[in-house]
């Protein structure tokens, strides 16, 4: 049980007040003083409500949103058990807090005696109007309540030795000026706020249609970036469709699009996108690499965190490398421009963030916990559940199965062949399934359709980097890529595509099997940065390598789990 104190009760310190209230704490019994006897109300009296931003002077606005974060930072999560306790020297507004059912009496704040019949507070919050008073009480208070932990608002003036002497006793202070100030610097002056103006600028400029591209088979993150990035158009006037080639074979994709209701437009093999007036890519940053256009397609607005492989050829860039998921930027640019989210547009883009941090343990950032907190009100919470929680395809358990049936085990390190797959989207999901195995801390399981190898590897190895092994066993015959526990490559084999007889198929696809076995065990067992030899065993005349394929392969990667895989 934590007991809470608010001394004074300005601006501020009643809104903290008020806040604390509705977090379900319980009340203080048995304090009297004078007239004011506190009492505890019955279990069914409602808490108050938080006061509006609209009862307060604006510039109060970032000041209490600074006092409730640093109060919050003080203190545990409430629980019913809690207590509540304001001293206030004004009478009316100890008496219309104990009208909304929060537990005040009427005292001097800064007065020995008064704290003196007060337990023992575990938190104390300062929240008067006047830098003199909230000294005077800081004071007092840590001289009474040594132990306590005390976040103080500094009040409207308080001189550079009134500074001092708030940061020597406080734990944490609350400076009105330093907390709008650094606000106004957020909102106007930060690389994000400049990109979200950017943006906004650009966008109004579009005469016409606008196309979002996401890339080939795309993932949440991108499912969800492009529905966004239409929305933000659409709130200025400008028409736009979500795009994208290939398929969503994944289950859990289709469900999010399905159960949520997305709008989505699947383009043709061949598409140029004449008929927009400009056009957008989300979740990558180069037309015809790892999506159908033309490469010399020209590109508008480019919005991505993968780090890029050469230069993005558009009019309006954001690659931040920082965040874990291009959903976290989306969500910020939404929350810059209205503030508004529709509910499946912000339930696709925390189910995007989740998927590509791996549930916020993966290069997840500050920003996308932030994100995460934004979003998480407009969340259609019961429909998110319902896409976590598919029907597995049979499908999908035949390629685990022969994952699991196939497997070539050498130490930790698993390599298993699903042969001839019809859903790619399978292979990650076995890798998993492998990487479960008692024992076994790295594996790769790949399969072929069509004339193509797509490799899938996972790894909770500390001292192995995926992204880098592929990268050395398969590069240099296809495209690979990744992070150090996830990672995948796509190889071309050509020759698959002039056989027609099915036993030479069969034959191709059981060498093409032991190639990329070797080679990968080979990948792991040498230093890492050296590629595998190109003349190894069968690659050279086997696979078809492509330097051009893909700057970021997120279509060798399973849809669901992330975008960034092969980055």
């Amino acid at each position: 049980m934590v007991f809470r104190l608010v001394l004074g009760c300005g601006t501020v310190g009643r809104t903290v007040a008020e806040a604390l209230s509705t977090r379900g704490q319980s009340h203080l019994p048995g304090h009297t003083h004078g007239s004011d006897a506190i009492n505890s109300p019955p279990a069914s009296t409602p808490t108050a409500t938080a006061a509006s931003p609209s009862t307060a002077p604006a510039a109060y606005t970032t000041t209490r949103q600074s006092a409730l974060s640093l109060a919050a930072r003080t203190a545990t999560a409430t629980s019913p058990a809690d207590r509540l306790l304001v001293i206030t020297a004004d009478q009316n507004v100890a008496e219309t807090l104990r009208d909304e059912s929060i537990p005040a009496r009427r005292g001097d704040p800064t007065d020995p005696d008064i704290l003196a019949t007060i337990d023992h507070p575990d938190v104390i919050f300062i929240g008067g109007d006047r830098t003199d008073t909230n000294r005077h009480a800081l004071e007092t208070a840590r001289d009474q309540f040594p132990a306590a932990s005390i976040t103080a608002y500094m009040g409207g003036n308080p001189t550079s030795d009134d500074r001092a002497r708030f940061t020597e006793l406080a734990d944490h202070t609350v400076d009105a000026t330093s907390a709008l100030v650094e606000r106004v610097l957020e909102e106007t002056t930060t690389s994000e706020a400049e990109a979200a103006l950017g943006l906004q600028r650009k966008l109004v400029t579009i005469d016409g249609p606008l196309a979002v591209v996401m890339h080939d088979n795309p993932d949440p993150d991108a499912i969800a970036s492009a529905v966004a990035l239409a929305d933000i158009a659409e709130s200025v006037g400008v028409p736009a469709d979500a795009c994208y080639f290939g398929d969503i074979s994944h289950q859990e994709n289709r469900a999010m699009v399905n159960l949520l209701g997305l709008s989505l437009r699947n383009l043709s093999p061949g598409e140029t996108l004449d008929t927009y007036e400009a056009v957008a890519l989300v979740d990558h940053s180069r037309p015809g690499v790892n999506d159908q256009l033309p490469e010399e397609r020209p590109i508008d607005i480019v919005i991505d965190h993968h780090p890029p492989r050469g230069p993005i050829p558009s009019e309006f860039v954001e690659l931040r490398e920082s965040v874990g998921a291009t959903s976290t930027i989306l969500t910020e640019y939404i929350d810059r421009f209205s503030g508004t989210f529709d509910s499946a547009t912000a339930t696709a883009l925390l189910y995007g963030i989740r998927i590509d941090t791996n549930d916020f343990t993966r290069e997840v950032s500050p920003a996308d916990f932030r994100a995460a907190s934004v979003l998480r009100p407009h969340v259609e919470t019961s429909i998110l559940r319902r896409i976590e929680q598919p029907t597995l395809e049979g499908e999908t358990l035949e390629t685990i199965a022969l994952a699991i049936k196939n497997r070539v085990q050498r130490g930790s390190v698993v390599v298993a062949s699903a042969g001839r797959i019809g859903n790619r989207d399978a292979l990650p999901q076995a890798a998993d399934q492998l990487l479960a195995m008692d024992g076994v801390e790295t594996t790769l399981v790949f399969g072929f359709r069509g004339e193509m190898a797509f490799l899938s590897a996972r790894s909770r190895s500390s001292d192995v980097d995926l992204g880098e092994t592929l990268r050395d066993g398969f590069d240099q015959i296809g495209s690979a890529g990744g992070h150090a526990d996830m990672a995948g490559a796509q190889l071309e084999v050509g020759i698959l595509g002039q056989l027609d007889d099915e036993a030479e198929v069969e034959s191709i696809v059981n060498v093409a099997e032991e190639v990329i076995t070797d080679r990968f065990f080979e990948a792991m067992e040498t230093r890492p940065g050296v590629p595998v030899s190109t003349d190894h065993r069968a690659s050279e005349w086997l696979f078809k390598a492509d330097a051009d394929w893909v700057e970021s392969p997120e279509s060798v990667r399973s849809p669901v789990e992330t975008d960034d895989d092969e980055e």
